[in-house]
């Protein structure tokens, strides 16, 4: 008997261990996402009155769902540290829903390039061509682009030259750069969202065996982990 109050005890620890790294999970997620949107090189870009939206549809469900499994998780140690079955089934539920979240993100930045791109570009070309039409007009969207860039012009850098970096030899071609920088940056919020939505789906058969064979499974690796069943 004092075995199986190990084994149960042991399987409340793996639920507690789990829900902490979930929550630390979540804590990072919702970092990346608000870095994405405020901070570094994309941060520079959409200070201005107009931002790729589309682009930013796949950060807010990321964020989201970041947070949401800070939540979950918080109550997730909860119920395991209590034994409590009603906080421990709330968590489940909602571990469905932050799969369904991140696994939308993930689709979402991996077939959602193209369009984000062309919108980031579309920014771009309507900054290019009023500083075209109006060389005297001072364009502080075209200059940004140029700054964080460290790019000049589409084909030619001659038309918007006095916006390019000062002491930049080999001027780029923005619309490659925007676009490069785009799809790097989804490409990543794709692999945290898919990554996310995997460490869910196991959390989910943790949280919630299937079949008291895969209960049992549980207890027969515990018990065979003396050291876990010293502390506990």
């Amino acid at each position: 008997m004092g075995h199986l109050r190990g084994g149960m005890r042991c399987i409340k620890f793996l639920l507690f261990a789990f829900n902490f790294v979930f929550w630390l999970a979540g804590l990072a997620v919702v970092a990346f996402g608000l870095w994405l949107r405020f901070g570094g090189v994309l941060g520079d870009l959409t200070s201005e009155e107009k931002s790729p939206e589309y682009f930013y549809m796949g950060l807010y469900v990321l964020v989201g769902a970041g947070a949401l499994m800070m939540t979950v998780g918080f109550f997730g140690c909860c119920g395991a540290v209590r034994e409590s079955q009603c906080l421990l089934g709330a968590f489940f539920a909602c571990l469905l829903v932050i799969f369904a979240a991140e696994v939308t993100a993930g689709v979402f930045a991996f077939i959602g390039k193209k369009a984000a791109v062309q919108e980031v570009q579309t920014i771009y070309k309507e900054a290019y061509d009023d500083y075209v039409m109006d060389v005297g007009k001072s364009n502080k969207t075209l200059i940004q682009f140029h700054t964080v860039l460290q790019c000049c012009g589409k084909e030619s850098e001659i038309q918007v030259k006095p916006t390019c970096p000062e002491g930049i030899q080999m001027p780029k071609n923005c619309l490659d750069e925007i676009q490069n920088l785009i799809n790097s940056n989804l490409q990543l919020v794709g692999i945290v969202g898919i990554g996310i939505a995997g460490i869910t789906q196991h959390g989910v058969r943790l949280e919630m065996p299937t079949s008291a064979f895969e209960m049992h499974q549980y207890k027969d690796w515990c018990l065979q982990k003396p050291s876990l069943l010293v502390y506990l």
